[in-house]
């Protein structure tokens, strides 16, 4: 199984966002979701674990509709799912240990050593092992990112969604992060959903891309496809050539 949205359609007010967005996630692929900051991302990405429901269109996963389900079939679905926030979202009162194991306390008949031990075993995935009684405040913000990491794959969710995982990093903090979305795949077996507009990145880390532009997908391919595209607005996306997309359709 998979996910799919099919036609998707989100304004607010009178700033329609997409316009019919419509993209199919394999099972054990990563895509990157490029666009200009601003083009409706990380709206996309929301609709997925229905943080936002569409205005028109279907948001399948698994089979499911997301877009049609009650709260508590919500609820079920994300557990399915992780999300990796653009800055993180730890909770600066709260230790290493406990922003990890936040997801895990939930999860019935688990106990405190399946808890500690899990904890552990996901602070080791991301090369953050012996740092659990450590707060936020004390970590870098690469280190904060790869805390996120860690929170999101505790419950073994089947999907990772990455919402701008680089922004704000150094370029050598950014390739750790990449590493890091990379082995999540290889050693996890998660289908992951990045939305990005670091198109090195998005390159380096992409089974398949697709770049959202005027509330629709313009292009998706594999790396090498979208690398060769003669669309000016793409070529100009990911060549930072904004001359190119001057006065093109």
């Amino acid at each position: 199984m998979s996910i799919e949205l099919v036609d998707v359609q989100k304004a607010f007010g009178s700033n329609q966002v997409l316009k019919g967005f419509n993209l199919s996630i394999q099972e054990g692929e990563t895509i990157s979701v490029i666009g200009g900051s601003g083009s409706g991302k990380s709206v996309a990405l929301k609709h997925i674990v229905a943080l936002l429901r569409p205005d028109d269109g279907d948001v399948w996963v698994d089979g499911e509709n997301v877009a049609r389900l009650d709260q508590e079939s919500v609820y079920e679905m994300r557990r399915k799912v992780g999300y990796v926030f653009q800055f993180a979202a730890l909770f600066d009162s709260m230790t290493v240990d406990e922003n990890v194991g936040m997801g895990l306390r939930r999860i019935p008949d688990m106990t405190e050593a399946q808890i500690k031990d899990r904890v552990a075993e996901c602070l080791d995935l991301v090369d953050l092992e012996g740092r659990g009684d450590r707060f936020p405040s004390e970590l870098s913000g690469g280190q904060r990112k790869r805390i996120g990491f860690a929170r999101a794959i505790a419950t073994r969710p089947k999907y990772l969604l990455y919402d701008e995982p680089t922004t704000g990093l150094d370029p050598v903090t950014t390739a750790v992060i990449d590493d890091l979305i990379v082995r999540m795949s290889d050693r996890l077996g998660v289908t992951g959903v990045v939305i990005t507009h670091d198109m090195k990145s998005a390159f380096r880390i992409s089974d398949r891309i697709a770049m959202l532009y005027d509330g629709r997908i313009r292009t998706e391919g594999t790396p090498d496809q979208v690398r060769a595209s003669t669309d000016p607005i793409v070529r100009g996306f990911i060549e930072g050539k904004p001359e190119l997309m001057a006065g093109a359709e």
